[in-house]
Parts: structure tokens; C-alpha cells; sequence
């Protein structure tokens, strides 16, 4: 496909959560006229009604973005389609938009995930669903949604495996306050999404058992390993898992109070059950929707990952967090890296 170098003017995004309202705000203060669409008529009506989204307070939306219940009206004749729905929600959702959607469409993924049933990546499912040739490319990074809607400095990943296709994304998401980078790694950012979730789930288990910044440290650093570890194994880049969607998400994943999988990891060290933990943050918390694949991954690719296998036994198998670290803490010993000579 050659890519196309028309100015992007329009933009298309599906799902009116945090993430999506962040970014249709950022877009439409660069310029290009931006529709969100939702499933649900309330969410529409009321940012509608009253340009502000509920989970953003203090946040005034621009009065230019238009917001629809049509997916057609959404899709038809956008220069880019945003996809910023929930993980669990992106197949569904490309399927609703399938009939909508021309050969040579460009999309772009803001979602961070696996499909637990398939391991695909979100990226992978959408491809699987539209079954035409697209130009596809993925958002991720270091990125809160309530600091991108207050213009608070923010850098990003826009990966491709086409260059141009990333460098073009590059372009119609930098804003003064948005630095965005390329990279052409797109399943090893993928990963990174997935994983760096589980990790933040451990990191707010740790602050809800009563441990200390050791403990954290700790967590993200051997956190970033695994993570590390499995990209490598599958043949991704290692500079990716050092970079923003690796490094840089992962530390602002388990260390803000806007996480929400820090928040639910929380509550499930103060004994909340994990169907708790969810009702509580009353959002979608992607680490433990991530988990199925990250422990079938490890598996397959023979990686040790007892972080994310920890945290799967909590989650998943009842498992008391405090026995969960105990088991941790008395893994055989080792170095913490590969043998070389000096």
C-alpha cells in the first residue's frame, strides 16, 4: 500500500472512555474535527449536553467535537479511526465497524491487551476481524489519560512496522504538550501493554500489604525483567522494553494514584476478593484481563516470569497475597544476570 501523505483532518473515535476523551480533546485543539462514538446513549447525551466527561473533573471538552450512537457516522469518511475502547470490547467493536470501514483505512489502537481466548494482541484482532488491508499503527507510553486532558507534559510511542506509516501517525498526534516518538516494534509494544499491567496489579498488592518503597523497587525492576525476558524469547526488540511503552509505562503504571490496576492490585493486598477489586475501581482493569495470555505465553516460550505468575494465583486461584510474596521471597537464589567473563 503507498501511504498517504494528505494533511489528517479528521478523526473517527470509538469509545468515549477516559483515554478516548483525552485524546479527541488533544486533537481537536490541534485542529481536526473529531466525532466519538459510544454505545451508550446516556454517555452521549450527557457530553453532549454538557462538554465534560464525568471521570475527567475540571476537564472542559471543546464544543467542535461531535458525538454520535452511529457507527457509520463515526467511521464514513474519516482520514483516521481511533480505537479506545476496553480490550475485552476492541473484536466486538471492529466487527461493528467492519461494514463501515474501505480498504487502505487507517486506524490507530490506544487499547492495552490481549484477547484471552485467542493471545492475539489488540492490534492482531482488529486485522483478524476486518479482513481488508489497512494501515494500522498503535499508541502507547507513559500516558494517564487525566493528565493528557490538562495538557500536563506527556511523550508517546507511535509504532508501525511500516515507518512512514508511524511517522505520519508521529505527526497528527503531536501537540505542544505531546512528544511523540516512532518505533516499528509493534507486537513488543503490544506486549509491553499487556504485561506492564499484571506488574502494576503486584506493585498495589505491595501497597496494600503495608510494604515500603524497597518493595516496590524491587517489583518494578524484576517486573521490567520478565517483561523483558519474554519480548526477547519472542523475538522483539530489546530497546523496546527499555523505552516508553516498556520502562516508561511501567513506572508510571505502578506508581500513580490514576492507576487503576495499582488501585485494584491495592485492594487485593487489604483482602478484597477480585471481583471486589473490580466493582471498587468501577473500571476496567486490564492486568487481570491480560493475565490468561501472559501465563500461557511463559509456558510456551519456557520464560520464567514468578511475578506474573504470583499474580495470577492471587487473582485467579485464591491465593493470599501475603503467601503469594512468602513464595516469592524463597525462590531459590540466583544471579540477577547471565553469566559473562569480565
Amino acid at each position: 500500500m503507498n501511504v498517504d501523505d494528505r494533511e489528517i483532518c479528521s478523526v473517527g473515535v470509538l469509545g468515549a472512555g477516559t483515554w478516548g476523551m483525552a485524546l479527541a480533546r488533544m486533537l481537536a485543539h490541534t485542529g481536526k474535527r473529531v466525532t466519538v462514538w459510544s454505545a451508550l446513549k446516556g454517555e452521549v447525551e450527557t457530553l453532549s449536553k454538557t462538554n465534560r466527561h464525568p471521570k475527567l473533573p475540571g476537564v472542559v471538552l471543546p464544543e467542535e467535537i461531535q458525538y454520535t450512537l452511529s457507527m457509520e457516522e463515526v467511521c464514513k469518511e474519516k482520514d483516521v479511526l481511533l480505537f479506545a475502547v476496553p480490550s475485552i470490547y476492541v473484536r466486538h467493536t471492529a466487527r461493528q465497524a467492519k461494514p463501515f470501514i474501505s480498504k487502505g483505512q487507517w486506524i490507530v489502537d490506544v487499547a492495552k491487551g490481549m484477547e484471552a481466548d485467542t493471545l492475539m494482541t489488540l492490534s492482531q484482532v482488529i486485522r483478524d476481524e476486518l479482513q481488508i488491508p489497512v494501515h494500522l499503527a498503535v499508541l502507547s507510553g507513559p500516558t494517564h489519560a487525566e493528565e493528557v486532558a490538562r495538557d500536563l507534559p506527556t511523550t508517546i510511542v507511535a509504532a508501525c512496522e511500516d515507518l512512514d506509516v508511524a511517522q505520519r501517525v508521529q505527526r497528527c498526534f503531536s501537540a505542544p504538550f505531546m512528544r511523540v516518538y516512532t518505533n516499528q516494534d509493534v507486537l513488543g509494544i503490544e506486549i509491553c501493554g499487556a504485561i506492564k499491567n499484571i506488574i502494576a496489579l503486584a506493585a498495589g498488592i505491595s501497597d496494600g500489604l503495608g510494604y515500603g518503597d524497597n518493595s516496590k523497587a524491587a517489583l518494578i525492576t524484576r517486573g521490567l525483567a520478565e517483561m523483558a525476558r519474554l519480548g526477547t524469547k519472542m523475538g522483539f526488540s530489546p530497546y523496546t522494553f527499555t523505552g516508553l511503552a516498556g520502562m516508561g509505562d511501567l513506572i508510571v503504571t505502578c506508581t500513580s494514584s490514576h492507576s487503576r490496576n495499582n488501585r485494584a492490585g491495592y485492594l487485593l493486598g487489604k483482602g478484597f476478593s477480585s471481583e471486589e477489586a473490580v466493582r471498587e475501581v468501577g473500571m476496567v482493569v486490564e492486568g487481570m484481563n491480560a493475565l490468561p495470555g501472559a501465563v500461557y505465553l511463559a509456558k510456551k516460550y519456557n520464560v520464567q516470569m514468578p511475578i506474573v505468575f504470583a499474580v495470577n494465583d492471587v487473582v485467579n486461584h485464591g491465593v493470599k497475597p501475603s503467601e503469594a510474596v512468602n513464595a516469592l521471597l524463597r525462590r531459590d537464589l540466583k544471579s540477577e544476570v547471565p553469566k559473562f567473563s569480565f
